[in-house]
């Protein structure tokens, strides 16, 4: 069975998809990519800012799949410049601190996203 995990404390989707997809019969919960975006709409202008959003966006998801940061076993994450690579880091780091086992991480370079205002996106994989 699939449940779509959208979280009542996120922006609703840009799209037609879901924040997450939990697939009991897999064990498996994935995450759209999140985006800085706040709840109200809003978009900080500070990387390490929407690195935040993205992943208290990512532990609204996995809460609502009865989950939490330490189900994580894969994050994906992509930013639009090197220079948000050490705020990214940070906020990972700080999103996984409780967690006694880091999951396996990729950080790609981006030419951009849907948004110009965009500056990072991050999405996870956690199984239970």
């Amino acid at each position: 069975m699939k449940q779509p995990l959208t979280p009542a404390s996120l922006a609703p989707p840009f799209g037609q998809y879901s924040h997450g997809m939990k697939a009991d019969a897999r064990g498996v919960l994935l995450t759209s990519g999140q985006l800085g975006v706040s709840s109200d709409g809003s978009v900080p202008d500070d990387a390490g800012e929407q690195a935040r959003i993205c992943f208290e966006s990512i532990a609204a998801i996995l809460r609502e799949g009865g989950l939490s940061m330490a189900n994580i076993v894969r994050l994906n994450a992509f930013v639009t410049d090197r220079r948000y690579m050490p705020a990214y880091m940070k906020a990972r780091d700080e999103a996984l601190a409780d967690c006694p086992v880091k999951p396996a991480s990729t950080l790609v370079i981006v030419s951009g996203f849907s948004r110009l205002e965009f500056m990072v996106e991050v999405e996870a994989t956690a199984v239970y």
